[in-house]
């Protein structure tokens, strides 16, 4: 078994709500992440999903540091990330970064698809002067499905699919061993999502990197992904291999959400178990006590308004948040 690469303790992140304009005062507090605990393993790629909201995003946004945690501990490579000053992080942003979910606004408009994937290289000094950067700009094209000749094009001369390859190959640029997808192919057509899948899969091969893949369609992390977190209202309530999830979930929430992914045969849609989950989903800002989902299971009992479930392994490799099952 691979070591682990990241190590994410107890972490939350708390948004103040404040209201007034001269003497603003703190009146709730938005838990977009609250409590949670996984690692990832060196070459894995772990899937984190949930519905909109969900803190998915925010998870990844505190493991770049975007965010600085209310609570909790990010252990990259055994380095604490919240104890680092911005001097230290910024050495160590080296290794860690990031493919944005809208390649048509995380793209400077004004630069050059070769200057803005060749920026990293600036920044971090990896390569000693600008002829080495415009032989790695090329290569990196290369290697993510592009002409070498679109190094001298605009983002707006390009297709959504081909902006997004300019994403991926701007993260590779300064070598990194860790990769934060985040809903990185889900403003791009079906078709070119597939492409996209396929070559994250062969860059992870090829290069032996680790990635957190954050997204909310279940069918594109089943076939990425070798482990599935779920997050629901700021808590990872089930955790299993990939295979394990989708054949076996154990959770209500998990059960609900695959019994949502439609089934292109009529007859075996109608055949299946549908288990619908009532009620809307719980403001952040004044999350129900006890289970936070227990408002909407339809497995409740008493004790889950009262007590938080125990995140416990319930299966090898497999960890749920419930008292019931």
């Amino acid at each position: 078994m691979a070591p682990e690469l990241v190590t994410i303790r107890n972490l939350k992140m708390h948004f103040p709500v404040t209201e007034g304009a001269l003497f603003s005062k703190e009146v709730a507090r938005v838990k977009a992440v609250d409590g949670i605990n996984f690692t990832i393993r060196k070459g894995e790629t772990l899937g984190l999903v949930g519905e909109s909201g969900c803190g998915k995003t925010t998870t990844g946004r505190c493991i770049l540091r975007l965010e600085h945690p209310t609570e909790g501990e990010i252990l990259f490579d055994g380095k604490n990330l919240v104890d680092l000053d911005q001097k230290s992080m910024r050495a160590l942003r080296q290794k860690i970064q990031v493919i944005f979910q809208d390649p048509y606004s995380s793209l400077n408009p004004r630069m050059k698809i070769g200057e803005i994937i060749s920026e990293p290289m600036k920044v971090h000094g990896t390569e000693p002067n600008k002829a080495a950067r415009d032989a790695r700009v090329t290569e990196l094209l290369s290697l993510c499905g592009l002409d070498p000749k679109f190094a001298d094009r605009y983002p707006h001369e390009m297709s959504g699919g081909q902006r997004q390859r300019v994403g991926i190959a701007r993260a590779l640029s300064v070598r990194p061993e860790f990769i934060i997808c985040d809903e990185a192919i889900s403003a791009l057509d079906v078709s070119i999502q597939a492409q996209i899948i396929n070559l994250l899969e062969d860059l992870r091969e090829q290069f032996g990197l680790t990635y957190l893949f954050i997204a909310h369609d279940l069918s594109v992390v089943r076939h990425l992904c070798h482990r599935v977190a779920v997050m629901y209202l700021g808590k990872i309530v089930e955790l299993a291999d990939c295979d394990e999830l989708y054949s076996n979930p154990l959770h209500p929430y998990t059960q609900a959400l695959l019994a949502a992914v439609p089934v292109p045969d009529p007859d075996l849609e109608r055949a299946r178990a549908h288990r619908i989950v009532k009620g809307e989903v719980p403001s952040p800002m004044n999350p129900p006590r006890g289970c936070v989902f227990h408002p909407r299971c339809p497995l409740a009992v008493d004790s889950c308004a009262k007590d938080v479930p125990e995140f416990r392994e319930l299966q090898p490799g497999h960890w749920v948040a419930c008292s019931v099952i």
